[in-house]
């Protein structure tokens, strides 16, 4: 059954890859998604070189809904998907509007559910195994890039998913945050925090003291951003507004 399985995954991702036709390209592309779903997690994987030729597909489209694919067997295969989760990054750089803004909103949440698989894993056995750190440092690259997409001139819609990152960012590394709803309400699932980490034992990619001073950092960008608004488009400046409500206590301990 795995066999056949396998077989008619690479069967599908082929058609993906080198049919004429869009529709039956994204339609193939779907159909080998559930079947990679559909079985063991390391059995999947071997799979996932097949899956990532489509990164160079000329299809913005396509790339797109590899991108969404990605995140969804990065949440059910995520032992096996740092080579995945790389993927994301790389996207950033994309020439197309529509993929680069998908990474930013795949990569939010995918860094959302790997901080909260570390502190679990922490929590529970003392460590974390290497290869969740590995996919941190990936999520750590991530974060840099999109903090430079929210800083430089670029497109406005990509520039607003970016500011949207930024403050998840600051709702996570922030320890002193700790209502359920509000995190809830801004896509964090299950309020997971840096305040989960105070007062036990740092581990070297978990130190709340690392994590919440880029937290305070990245308050002093949304902060000077805010002071600029008025040089801001305006969707932009709204976002920054928006964004402040989240924040506002920890500018005010900044202030005064």
């Amino acid at each position: 059954m795995a066999a056949a399985t396998r077989d008619q995954a690479l069967s599908l991702l082929a058609a993906a890859n080198n049919h004429g036709d869009l529709a039956i390209k994204t339609s193939s592309l779907k159909q080998a998604k559930d079947l990679l779903l559909s079985i063991d997690p390391s059995l999947a994987a071997d799979l996932f070189p097949y899956l990532l030729e489509l990164q160079s597909s000329p299809e913005s489209l396509v790339r797109k809904l590899l991108i969404q694919i990605i995140e969804e067997i990065g949440f059910k295969a995520v032992e096996h998907s740092p080579t995945l989760i790389s993927v994301i990054l790389t996207f950033l750089q994309d020439s197309d509007v529509i993929v680069v803004k998908q990474s930013i909103v795949s990569g939010t949440n995918i860094f959302c559910s790997v901080f909260e698989e570390l502190i679990v894993k922490f929590q529970q056995y003392g460590k974390v195994e290497r290869w969740l750190e590995d996919i941190w440092m990936w999520m750590l690259k991530f974060k840099d890039a999109v903090f430079g997409i929210a800083l430089e001139p670029g497109s406005v819609g990509i520039k607003l998913l970016a500011l949207k990152f930024l403050e998840t960012f600051v709702l996570l590394f922030t320890s002193d945050i700790s209502d359920t709803e509000k995190l809830s309400s801004k896509g964090v699932r299950k309020a997971v925090n840096v305040s989960w980490l105070v007062g036990g034992h740092p581990h070297p990619v978990l130190d709340p003291v690392v994590l919440m001073s880029d937290a305070n950092r990245t308050i002093g960008i949304l902060l000077n951003l805010l002071q600029a608004v008025g040089s801001l488009p305006g969707c932009l400046t709204i976002t920054v507004v928006n964004c402040r409500d989240s924040w506002i206590e920890q500018v005010q301990l900044l202030v005064f």
